[in-house]
């Protein structure tokens, strides 16, 4: 049996550490996710930072806002590169499906992931 995907988010301030602790707190463990923060960095050191994060896959990448900072980094690091997956918009629904699924070969546990990630946004209580 091959190892559990790993997931990697990479966000603005403290949202992915946030974001891994909850899953961390829901299932017991980070579940194989590691936060990423481009606090501190401008492009050339965030995008040295997520290549680090990235350097051994398979993985799935997962980003706060399509067209930011964090999603232009990975999509750079991850261009040509069939054992890392990017995913934007990231959201705990979402990370939560990964964690429980990191057995998933990569592609289908993204998918999974982006399909949970837009099925939890909606509008409620009316």
């Amino acid at each position: 049996m091959s190892e559990p995907l790993r997931g990697v988010v990479v966000a603005h301030g403290d949202l992915a550490a946030a974001l891994v602790a909850a899953v961390e707190v829901i299932t017991g463990d980070a579940a194989g996710l590691v936060a990423l923060t481009n606090a501190g960095c401008d492009r050339d050191a965030l995008r040295e930072r997520v290549a680090d994060a990235l350097r051994v896959g398979p993985v799935v990448a997962f980003t706060d806002v399509a067209g930011g900072s964090c999603t232009v980094a990975a999509v750079s690091v991850a261009r040509g590169r069939d054992d890392v997956r990017v995913v934007a918009g990231v959201n705990l629904p979402m990370l939560l499906e990964f964690a429980f699924h990191r057995d998933e070969p990569l592609a289908a546990a993204a998918e999974h992931a982006v399909a949970t990630g837009r099925a939890a946004v909606r509008e409620v209580g009316r």
